[in-house]
């Protein structure tokens, strides 16, 4: 099933795509993904609460948030496609790299993702997040893949200037509205075990910029999470980004980055496209939404 947090005619609901379009789910005002998963809601509740679900809305007609408005961590993994590490300043690592995104750098499916007053060095990403239904600490490997929830899409926009002014990235990575997540969730049994053999793709203007297959991930989804859960406490509606594979726009010469007007859509096969207009921060405040989803 597909979920999605969108707000239609001024009210924010939490609902179901269906043939007959998205369906708000009854007693749901104000809520998101993330409170049905603090609600103890798995896969299995969801066909009930489409049968009692509000009149459906064309997907087309609402504003989409991020599936999770305010996770209570979003953790991101550099690094984690081979082809992508050869065009970067880095060696291959034998442990992930891991650092954290806030909810601020968020944005919706439809919605701006922002370049900043400050830099002209805003790069693209696409990439695969992976939402989870409970947590825990050391998490073995074998049992991973039983805290996941779904799956969804992320352009981890990246203000590379500000990324490598020092040997962490957080800032670079948490520029205001710089992080694309949507539209969709698609709830695990819909997917193969961890989202191994999907079709991967970032589109800059309508010209594939990025492809690879979710498999050459070097570290999968359940080591990602065993590894993560060693340290830190892993909680229900917590995001993890998997990482990207190569073809960012940095990389290349001369390098292509995200300016105002552009438009960015990254795919995934069985879980949709999310896609984005650039606009300049000086501007932001009045820029129009593209709503359809897919």
């Amino acid at each position: 099933m597909k979920l999605a947090t969108f707000i239609s005619h001024g009210i924010q609901y939490v609902g179901a795509l269906t043939d007959a379009g998205l369906v708000p789910f009854h007693h749901a005002h104000g809520q998101d993904v993330g409170a049905l998963l603090h609600r103890g809601l798995g896969a299995g509740d969801l066909g009930a609460l489409v049968v009692d679900g509000l009149p459906a809305v064309s997907a087309d007609s609402v504003r989409y948030l991020p599936p999770v408005v305010n996770p209570p961590k979003i953790v991101c993994i550099g690094l984690n496609y081979a082809d992508h590490t050869k065009e970067s300043p880095y060696e291959q690592p034998d442990y992930p790299t891991i650092f954290p995104r806030y909810p601020t750098s968020l944005t919706a499916h439809g919605e701006a993702i922002v370049r900043p007053l400050c830099s002209d060095s805003l790069d693209f990403e696409g990439e695969l997040a992976v939402v989870l239904a409970s947590g825990g600490r050391h998490i073995p490997k074998d049992q991973a893949l039983r805290h996941v929830f779904g799956y969804s899409l992320f352009n981890d926009g990246s203000v590379r200037e500000y990324q490598f002014k020092s040997p962490q990235w957080t800032v670079g990575k948490n520029f205001d509205k710089t992080g694309a997540f949507g539209p969709y969730v698609v709830t695990a049994d819909e997917l193969p075990p961890g989202a191994r053999g999907l079709r991967l793709e970032t589109r800059f203007n309508g010209e594939l910029v990025q492809s690879a297959d979710t498999s050459d991930m070097l570290f999968d989804v359940a080591t990602l999470i065993s590894v993560v859960s060693e340290a830190i406490t892993l909680q229900a509606g917590d995001v993890i980004v998997a990482g990207t594979p190569s073809g960012i726009g940095w990389a290349r010469t001369p390098k292509l980055l995200m300016r105002d007007g552009d438009v960015c859509e990254v795919r995934i096969e069985r879980i949709g496209t999310l896609s984005n207009r650039i606009v300049d921060e000086s501007r932001a405040a009045t820029a129009p939404t593209t709503r359809q989803a897919a």
